[in-house]
């Protein structure tokens, strides 16, 4: 069964997130993220400062993945948008993720009322890309030189999903 909870529950919980970020961080981050920190410093930041919007997907007692919300419009009585981040363990690619994706966004638009939920993307990224549109979402813009990442300018891809 897959459990929505988060990554502070169990100690293990946020260690085994945090062996997923370093893993797939070349598909998060740009050139930016770090700015001088540890991957451990950096990602415990990002935990405390995106909750309670940072969850963990567990199942089995092992994280499969972790999202996050973050860059939140609106206030304390309306929620209006967020850019959501998703990471999956490569062994949960596939039917699994979009379960979850489906199981997420509908949790967020329920409990949290927004409007519309949107994710930046590397253009290369198709396997979020597919994830993305399996869940609603549509291609919104292309922002061009939008970073750098690895040293190069990088686009950046915006696809977003609205409560209906």
């Amino acid at each position: 069964m897959t459990e929505l909870v988060s990554p502070f529950v169990k100690p293990a919980y946020f260690e085994q997130a945090l062996f997923l970020y370093t893993k797939y961080s070349k598909f998060l981050d740009d050139d930016y993220a770090l700015n001088g920190l540890s991957a451990y410093e950096y990602f415990y930041n990002l935990v405390l400062r995106t909750q309670p919007f940072f969850y963990v997907f567990v199942e089995n007692d092992c994280v499969s993945g972790f999202v996050y919300l973050d860059n939140i419009i609106g206030g304390n009585e309306r929620l209006h948008s967020a850019e959501v981040t998703t990471c999956f363990d490569k062994r949960f690619w596939g039917g699994y993720t979009k379960y979850c994706a489906k199981l997420f966004f509908g949790y967020c638009f329920k409990k949290y009322n927004f409007v519309k939920i949107k994710a930046l993307v590397y253009p290369e990224n198709f396997r979020v890309k597919t994830l993305l549109k399996s869940a609603g979402f549509e291609k919104e813009a292309l922002l061009k030189n939008e970073t750098i990442r690895k040293g190069k300018l990088q686009d950046i891809e915006v696809y977003s999903v609205f409560n209906k």
